[in-house]
């Protein structure tokens, strides 16, 4: 049994659902921005620690060849 709506129901029933459809790409759109700024937040992370560890590394070798150098001129 189908129920036949005024036109101006059906007129209504219409921009209703429009708004929800651009509501819920909005929605959609915002998530999506807040998945792209996680994934970048945790690569920067990531890149820090790699450069910090790099770093680290880099000054012990300095550190240890300066030890070296010292100890042979002794």
């Amino acid at each position: 049994m189908t129920e036949a709506h005024s036109k101006s129901r059906q007129q209504a029933e219409i921009a209703f659902s429009n708004e929800q459809t651009q509501f819920f790409a909005k929605k959609n759109a915002v998530e999506e921005l807040g998945r792209v700024a996680q994934a970048r937040d945790a690569k920067t992370l990531r890149l820090r620690e790699a450069r910090l560890a790099k770093e680290l590394a880099d000054r012990m070798t300095a550190t240890s060849s300066l030890i070296v150098k010292r100890v042979k001129s002794c």
